[in-house]
C-alpha cells in the first residue's frame, strides 16, 4: 500500500494550489481529481484576477484586501496567463451615487497596496474612446483596473508546479471512500488501489458536503450554499482592449470583457442551485438575461440567437444566511475536523480563484501540528511554471521568442507565449520551420503542441485540450477538430 502524507481530493484551483503549497514544503502529496483538471468550477469563472469592487458594498473588506494583495503577487507569478484589464464602469444616478462609487474606488485604489496598475479616473463618453460602443445616454463614468487569467490554465500550472516539487497528480481517479485507521486515512480509489495518507484534504468544490456524507461517511458542520453562475459568448462587441463593468436594475454587475480577439464574455447570473453540479448548464432565462443587459448599454443590440458559446459553473459558497445569491460572501472557510490523536481532515468551502494561494497558505498552515517537520510558506515570490519572465514584461518576451523564431506566424507566436510562457523553449525545442511542429491539425495547432499538453499537462482528450488548456475550440475549424478527436481514439 503506498503511504502519502496528504492526499487532496479534487483537481480544481484549491485542491491543486494546497497540493502545490504541500510539496513545496516536503510534504508527499496525492492529488486525485474524478475529471480532468478544472473541469467543473475553476474553468467557469469569469476569468478575473480581482479584489472584488462589489463586495465593498457588503463590508467583505478583509476579502478584498487580500484579494487586492493577491492580485499583485500573481501578476508577477504569471505574467504570461494574467494580464491587466481596464474596466469601464457607466454612471447610472439612481442605481448607486456618484460619491459612493468615487468612495469605492478610492478604497480599491488603496486598500491593497497597488504598485503594478493604474489606479481608478473619471472619463467623459463624449471625448473618450471608451464611450463609443455605448449609448448616446451614457455620459460619464469611470475607469478602474483589475486583472484577467486563463483561469484553467492557472490550474494546470500550479499542478504541474506541485509535480514538479514531488506531488503525484491522478487525474480521471477518484476517491470512492476513505475512512480512519489510527492516525491515518486508508482510501480506496477508482483505478482499484487502496492508499494510506496522515491527512486528508476535501477541496471537492460544490461536491465538498456530498463527499463527507458519502464517501467519508460524516456529518459536515459548515453550510455550504451553491450559486449557479453562468456566461455567454458572442461577436466582438467593440473595438479596443479595455472591459466594460454594467450596472442593473436589480443591482447586480455584469462584465463585457474581450475575449480570444475575435469575442466578448458576458456574465455572471447568480442563481440558487440545487441540482447535481456535474449536469450544471445555462438556461434560456439566463442568456435572455445577459442580452438583455447588452443591449441596455451598447449600440450594438445583441440577441440569443447571437451566442456563439455558454457555459455555466457551480460556485460553491460558504452560506452566510445572506438573503438573496449575489450577496453571498465569496470568502472561504477551512473545516479542520479530527480529535486528538486522529488523522486530521480538512474541508475546503468557498473561496474564489484570485485567494487560491492565499487559501493554500492558511490550509497548510491549520495542518502545520500535524506535519511538524514541513516547511515554511513559500509561494510568496515563487513563479508559476513559465512565469518566470524577466520583470514579467510580456511584451518583451514577445519579441523575444519572435526574434528566435522568426518563421513562426506572429498569430501563433503570441498564443504560444501566452500560453506557455518560457516553457514555450521546452515545447519547440529544436524546431527550426513549421514543417518540424509535427501534425498540422489546421487552426494553428500542431503535434507538438498536442504532445506537450499530454505529456506535462495529463491532457487525455480534444476536450481537453479545446477548452481547458486552451479555447482552440472557438477558434478550430471542424475539420481540426475532427483530427484532433482521432488522435485520442
Amino acid at each position: 500500500m503506498d503511504s502519502y502524507d496528504l492526499l487532496v481530493v479534487g483537481g480544481g484551483i484549491n485542491g491543486a494550489g494546497i497540493a502545490r503549497d504541500a510539496a513545496g514544503r516536503g510534504l508527499k502529496v496525492l492529488l486525485v481529481e474524478q475529471g480532468d483538471l478544472a473541469s467543473a468550477t475553476s474553468s467557469a469563472s469569469t476569468k478575473l484576477i480581482h479584489g472584488g469592487l462589489r463586495y465593498l458594498e457588503y463590508y467583505e473588506f478583509r476579502l478584498v484586501r487580500e484579494a487586492l494583495k493577491e492580485r499583485e503577487v500573481l501578476l508577477a507569478a504569471a505574467p504570461h496567463i494574467i494580464w491587466p484589464l481596464r474596466f469601464v464602469l457607466p454612471h447610472e444616478r439612481h442605481l448607486r451615487p456618484e460619491w459612493l462609487i468615487r468612495m469605492g474606488l478610492f478604497l480599491y485604489d488603496h486598500l491593497g497596496g497597488r504598485q503594478r496598475l493604474p489606479g481608478s479616473t473619471g472619463v467623459d463618453f463624449a471625448r473618450d474612446p471608451v464611450g463609443r460602443p455605448l449609448k448616446e445616454s451614457f455620459k460619464r463614468g469611470f475607469i478602474y483596473s483589475d486583472c484577467w487569467v486563463e483561469d484553467s490554465r492557472l490550474v494546470a500550472l500550479a499542478a504541474r508546479d506541485a509535480a514538479e516539487r514531488g506531488a503525484t497528480i491522478a487525474t480521471r481517479t477518484g476517491c470512492l471512500s476513505a475512512g480512519r485507521a489510527g492516525d491515518s486515512w486508508r482510501a480506496r480509489l477508482s483505478d482499484g488501489r487502496e492508499i494510506e495518507a496522515r491527512g486528508l484534504v476535501n477541496a471537492t468544490g460544490p461536491w465538498v458536503a456530498r463527499f463527507l456524507d458519502q464517501e467519508l461517511g460524516l456529518t459536515h458542520r459548515a453550510a455550504l450554499r451553491l450559486v449557479k453562475g453562468s456566461h455567454i459568448v458572442l461577436p466582438r462587441l467593440f473595438e479596443g482592449d479595455q472591459a466594460y463593468i454594467l450596472q442593473n436594475d436589480d443591482r447586480r454587475i455584469v462584465f463585457a470583457i474581450p475575449y480570444e480577439g475575435k469575442f466578448t464574455l458576458v456574465g455572471t447570473t447568480d442563481l440558487p442551485f440545487e441540482d447535481d453540479p456535474a449536469k450544471v448548464a445555462i438556461s434560456p432565462d439566463e442568456t435572455a438575461y445577459l442580452c438583455q443587459v447588452i443591449n441596455r448599454y451598447f449600440r450594438k443590440q445583441v440577441s440569443p440567437a447571437d451566442v456563439v458559446w455558454s457555459y455555466a459553473g457551480v460556485r460553491p459558497l460558504y452560506d452566510d444566511a445572506a438573503a438573496n445569491a449575489s450577496a453571498v460572501t465569496r470568502d472561504y472557510v477551512l473545516d479542520l475536523e479530527g480529535a486528538a490523536g486522529e488523522a486530521p481532515l480538512l474541508s475546503v468551502f468557498g473561496g474564489k480563484i484570485t485567494t487560491f494561494r492565499r487559501l493554500a497558505e492558511h490550509a497548510l498552515a491549520k495542518l502545520a501540528p500535524f506535519f511538524p517537520k514541513a516547511g515554511r510558506p513559500w509561494t510568496a515570490t515563487a513563479s508559476l511554471p513559465g512565469g518566470d519572465i524577466a520583470d514579467a514584461d510580456f511584451g518583451r518576451f514577445l519579441a523575444s521568442l519572435q526574434a528566435k523564431r522568426p518563421w513562426l506566424p506572429a498569430e501563433l507566436a503570441r498564443r504560444y507565449a501566452r500560453a506557455y510562457g518560457t516553457r514555450v523553449e521546452r515545447m519547440l525545442g529544436g524546431a527550426g520551420k513549421l514543417a518540424d511542429l509535427g501534425q498540422d491539425f489546421g487552426g494553428g495547432l500542431y503535434g507538438v503542441e498536442v504532445d506537450y499538453l499530454v505529456d506535462q499537462e495529463w491532457a487525455l482528450s480534444a476536450e481537453d485540450i479545446l477548452w481547458r488548456r486552451s479555447k482552440l475550440g472557438l477558434h478550430l475549424p471542424a475539420a481540426a477538430q475532427t483530427a484532433l478527436k482521432a488522435r485520442f481514439a
